[in-house]
């Protein structure tokens, strides 16, 4: 019999998720979360010192707000050109291994950064280089550690640990950017970069001490391009992951105009200096505290759309206090009600998008989630900043408050998923079929038909669920998918796709999920009694061929299945 792409196993570095049924626990009791989660706290801290110095030093390199506000703009959009690719490769790769090159990589770029700060050779176009460069490696980093926290704690805990990952985050940042300030009051911009540049040692010596289960890997590694088109094609074909990229690029760009402003903020409108500026900082990330503390308290009393419009009245009512606000004592309070709605928001995409998507894709979906975001964000920031060079800072804020509000009533026509009431476990029957002819990795075309005998009475239910079943297999990645019926067989219905590969073809049936079955099990019960589906697996061949008449199966030499030195 044939079928051999499933027999020969490689392994994978991603940890294995501990199963604990019951009621939502702590991350804390999983030791490796709680461990990076410290370690994290570190590099949190140096990044958001680095954010600082790179802010306050291009006030003193140029008059122009629009170029202080790219500072914020060459932060996020690494983030939106490349979370793609980074979602690919962690959903490909060793994760553990992605996130030390991406932190290695961070400490070399921050450490030229001091260096050049150091002996004054930035101008604000290098500085907004070196700024970019850094969060390439944030871009790197992010959709590996968020796509690992999903395999480090059971499901149930999933949405605390996203909750802590941005309360450690705005930990941090209560009081990293007033300790910034102090930090470049005293040493300048380069004691700051310095500074981020020791932050990173902590998580890296964690990373280099964590050995996480091997969990075996039945397939080989798709190729990055094919991984992209394949996240690119779930998330488009997945209506309610859409919702969310949508609203989260709405809230971003609405977001961005408070941090990107933040340093004008603090210069003309407080007439203060960086100090200031890292005390409205730290407001903002103690609000953010507060909001990531009251998220789990909010999940029980409202839903995934109500906690969203909840944090986007707390940004409208700080975009408009800090920027009617003269003095700190009416800023501060604006700039925590702002960082409480900003992490509640974020948080909240994310949890949906983690608990709306099965884990072969989840890196993927985090990326583009992040792309939408970050890309809102870049595009907020240099908007935003625009306006303030030529209106004024105080309109370009009650403006970035008319958008948040206004993505906020999107809600009332694009509602978030409540996520995580589909179960997007993978099926456990659906391993490789056999085959009477022989087939390898490489064979195909692979053509696949399935009858159906469906009474006259189901056909309106039956074709409405043919529907969904055709969103399923195309986001899975079927191709060409028909619907026939017969024309002499009344009750004969033909479903018809195709895949490029016999690889291709296990690869798909691997990504079915619980929920997806729901879908199956209705179409069965329309059927006639006593029938089934019927399914062809065939390979197209063309007429006339000697070859194939000697590569059954339409083998390749070096074929990655039977040649492991060839195997990605």
């Amino acid at each position: 019999m044939g079928g051999h792409v499933l027999r020969r196993a490689a392994t994978d570095h991603t940890p294995r998720r501990p199963v604990l049924p019951g009621q939502p626990i702590s991350p804390f009791s999983v030791p490796i979360f709680r461990s990076i989660w410290l370690a994290s706290m570190s590099s949190n801290f140096g990044g958001l010192v680095q954010a600082v110095g790179a802010s306050w030093l291009m006030t003193t390199l140029s008059d122009s707000p629009q170029e202080v506000a790219l500072v914020q703009a060459s932060t996020a959009l690494p983030i939106m050109f490349f979370s793609l690719a980074a979602g690919a490769i962690a959903d490909n790769l060793d994760r553990r291994k992605v996130m030390l090159c991406a932190q290695i990589y961070m400490v070399v770029v921050s450490l030229l950064l001091a260096f050049f700060a150091w002996n004054d050779w930035l101008t604000p176009w290098g500085l907004l280089g070196f700024t970019f460069a850094i969060a390439c490696g944030t871009a790197l980093n992010n959709p590996a550690w968020q796509a690992a926290v999903g395999d480090m704690v059971p499901r149930n805990a999933l949405p605390g640990a996203v909750a802590l990952n941005s309360m450690g985050f705005n930990m941090a940042r209560s009081v990293g950017p007033a300790i910034g300030g102090a930090i470049v009051a005293v040493a300048g911009a380069a004691g700051a970069f310095l500074t981020n540049a020791l932050s990173y040692i902590g998580l890296i010596v964690v990373l280099l001490r964590w050995h996480p289960d091997r969990k075996p890997r039945t397939l080989p590694r798709e190729r990055i391009d094919v991984a992209m088109a394949a996240g690119l094609r779930y998330v488009a074909m997945s209506p309610n992951l859409c919702i969310v990229l949508l609203r989260g690029c709405l809230f971003g760009a609405a977001a961005a105009a408070i941090p990107a402003l933040m340093p004008i903020v603090a210069r003309d409108l407080i007439v203060g200096g960086p100090l200031t500026y890292g005390i409205l900082l730290g407001a903002f990330g103690i609000g953010a505290v507060g909001g990531a503390l009251s998220s789990g308290r909010l999940r029980a009393r409202f839903t995934t759309e109500g906690i969203v419009r909840i944090a986007s009245v707390a940004m409208v009512l700080g975009a408009v206090g800090a920027g009617l606000s003269r003095t700190l004592i009416l800023t501060l309070p604006a700039l925590m009600l702002a960082g409480s709605g900003w992490v509640l928001a974020l948080s909240t995409f994310n949890v949906t998008v983690q608990l709306s998507t099965p884990r072969w894709v989840v890196g993927r979906a985090l990326s583009l989630y992040q792309m939408a975001t970050f890309g809102g964000m870049a595009a907020g920031a240099w908007g935003f900043g625009a306006v303030a060079e030529s209106h004024g800072v105080t309109l370009a804020l009650l403006a970035a408050a008319a958008l948040q509000a206004a993505g906020g009533v999107s809600g009332l026509v694009l509602p978030l998923p409540a996520g995580g009431d589909e179960d997007l476990e993978p099926l456990d029957n659906l391993g490789e079929p056999e085959t009477a002819v022989p087939v390898h990795a490489r064979s195909g075309p692979i053509v696949i038909t399935i009858e159906h005998r469906v009474p006259e009475a189901n056909i309106p239910a039956f074709v409405r669920a043919m529907n969904e079943r055709r969103r399923i297999l195309r986001r899975d990645g079927a191709q060409r998918w028909t619907l026939l019926r017969d024309l002499a067989e009344t009750e004969l219905w033909i479903e018809r796709y195709h895949v490029a590969t016999w690889l291709e073809y296990i690869r798909d049936r691997q990504r079915r999920t619980r929920a997806d079955q729901e879908n199956s099990q209705q179409i069965r019960a329309l059927h006639i009694d006593g029938h089934t589906p019927r399914v062809h697996r065939m390979i197209e061949r063309p007429v006339g061929s000697a070859s194939s008449e000697h590569t059954p199966g339409g083998q390749e030499a070096g074929d990655p299945m039977t040649d492991p030195t060839r195997a990605n």
